[in-house]
C-alpha cells in the first residue's frame, strides 16, 4: 500500500509537470507558429514517464487485490522464501512418510502440527487442489466463493425494508417502521477423498506426486461438490439450489415457472423465465441446464422461426439461450413431467459457497496394503442467500 501511495504521489508530480511543460508548449506553439525542441522533447519524457508509472501502479493494485481476496493464504508461497523447502518437505512426506522425515522437515508440512489427524499440507498444494476443482466445478463459476477460517460464514440480511411516506408541508409524520436484520448462517461441511497409489509409483523420482494427488482429489471433491450445490439436502453437506419450496410469498421459496408443456419445453415457457426474473438481476442472467437440455433447446424456435439457442462462435465464449449464457451442470436433472431441468438468474448474488481454508493430508501405508491411502479433507458448504435472484422452470402445463 505504502508503495502504491508514493506511486500515486509520483503519478500527481508528473502529471502537474507534464501540465506546466504542455500549456507552455501549446503557448509557443501558437505565439510563434513552432515549438522549442528541448520543450517538445521534455514534454514527451514527462509523458513516456507517466506512462510507466501507471503502468506499474496497475501491476502492484492487481497484486494489492489479490492479496486482499478471500482466500488469497493458498497463493502466498510463491512470496515465501521457504517456498522450495515446503514443497521438498511435503514431497518427502508423500513419498516416504512422517517416519523418514527429519523434525525441522515435518515443521515445514504446515503451521499446525497434527500427527493424529494428519497434516495442513502447505498453501502451495493448497492451492493447486482448488484451482483444480475451480476448473472441474462450473457451480464455483457462476456463485460467490468465499475462503473462511472459522466453522461458518455469517451474513447479515434484510428481513424487513425500511417503510417511508409521502407527506405535505403541514401534515403530521407519524414514526415509519424501522428495518429489521437477521443473520444467515452457512456451515462447512467435511468433504473426503482416499485416493491410493501403490510405493513403486511413489518411489519413482519422475513423478509428481503432488500433481498426481492434486488432481485425483480434485476430481473426487468437484463431482462430490457439484452434486451438492444442486441437489445437497443440507444435513452433512451444502444446501442445493433445486431442493427448496416453490413460491414467492415467503422466505426461504424459490420461484417456479412451468414450461408450458407437461413433458417439454417451449420458446414461449422460456420466456415467461426470464420474464419472471427481476430487472436488477437481468444484466447477469445465465441458464444452468444439462448437455441433454442443451440439445434440446436447440432446436426450438420463436414465432418468426428464428432460434432461440445460438452457438458459441469464438474461443471463451459461451452458448446462449434468448440472448443470455448457457453454463453446463450436469447434475441438472432431464427433461421430464414435473422435473426442474432449468434455472435461469445472477448466480453470484443467488448462491454463497464458503470454503474454509486449508486441505488436510494423513498418509496410510497400512489400512490397505500393498496400497498407500492418502486421506484427504477439505470443509466447504453452500447455500442459497438470495432468492429472488434467480427462477426455476418446472416442466409442466
Amino acid at each position: 500500500m505504502n508503495e502504491i501511495k508514493q506511486l500515486v504521489d509520483e503519478l500527481n508530480q508528473a502529471f502537474l509537470e507534464h501540465k506546466v511543460k504542455n500549456d507552455q508548449r501549446l503557448a509557443d506553439l501558437e505565439k510563434n507558429g513552432r515549438v522549442d525542441p528541448l520543450l517538445e522533447q521534455q514534454v514527451n519524457r514527462i509523458s513516456s514517464e507517466i506512462q510507466d508509472l501507471t503502468d506499474v501502479k496497475q501491476g502492484l493494485e492487481r497484486i494489492q487485490t489479490q492479496l486482499n481476496r478471500p482466500g488469497f493464504e493458498f497463493h502466498r508461497e510463491s512470496f515465501d522464501p521457504l517456498a522450495e523447502k515446503k514443497k521438498a518437505a511435503v514431497e518427502k512426506y508423500l513419498r516416504k512418510g512422517e517416519a523418514a522425515m527429519a523434525p525441522d522437515e515435518i515443521k515445514y508440512l504446515s503451521s499446525e502440527q497434527d500427527p493424529n489427524g494428519g497434516y495442513w499440507v502447505t498453501s502451495g498444494m493448497s492451492n493447486m487442489i482448488v484451482n483444480k476443482v475451480f476448473e472441474t466445478s462450473p457451480m464455483r463459476n457462476v456463485a460467490t466463493v468465499e475462503t473462511i477460517s472459522s466453522d461458518a460464514l455469517e451474513i447479515p440480511n434484510d428481513l424487513s425494508e425500511a417503510n417511508a411516506a409521502w407527506a405535505t408541508e403541514e401534515s403530521a409524520r407519524p414514526e415509519t417502521d424501522a428495518p429489521t436484520i437477521g443473520i444467515h448462517s452457512i456451515p462447512v461441511h467435511e468433504l473426503y477423498a482416499m485416493p491410493k497409489a501403490t510405493q513403486t509409483l511413489l518411489d519413482d523420482s519422475r513423478i509428481d506426486v503432488e500433481n498426481w494427488l492434486a488432481g485425483k482429489v480434485a476430481d473426487k471433491f468437484s463431482r462430490l461438490e457439484n452434486a451438492a450445490f444442486i441437489n445437497g439436502d443440507g444435513v452433512g453437506k451444502p444446501r442445493g439450489i433445486l431442493t427448496f419450496p416453490a413460491g414467492t410469498t415467503n422466505p426461504g421459496q424459490v420461484q417456479q415457472v412451468n414450461s408450458g408443456s407437461a413433458s417439454a419445453l417451449t420458446a414461449d415457457g422460456l420466456r415467461t423465465a426470464v420474464y419472471a426474473l427481476k430487472s436488477p438481476y437481468l444484466k447477469s442472467g445465465r441458464w444452468l441446464m444439462n448437455r441433454g437440455t442443451v440439445e434440446l433447446i436447440s432446436k426450438l424456435k420463436d414465432t418468426t422461426g428464428q432460434y432461440l439457442w445460438q452457438p458459441s462462435l469464438e474461443a471463451g465464449e459461451l452458448q446462449t439461450l434468448l440472448g443470455y449464457p448457457i453454463e453446463r451442470m450436469e447434475d441438472m436433472p432431464a427433461v421430464a413431467a414435473n422435473s426442474l431441468s432449468l434455472a435461469f438468474g445472477d448466480f453470484r448474488q443467488a448462491y454463497t459457497i464458503v470454503d474454509r481454508m486449508g486441505v488436510r493430508v494423513l498418509r496410510d501405508p497400512f489400512s490397505g496394503k500393498p496400497f498407500v491411502l492418502f486421506y484427504t479433507t477439505k470443509r466447504t458448504g453452500g447455500d442459497i442467500t438470495n432468492f429472488e435472484a434467480f427462477v426455476i422452470q418446472k416442466t409442466a402445463a
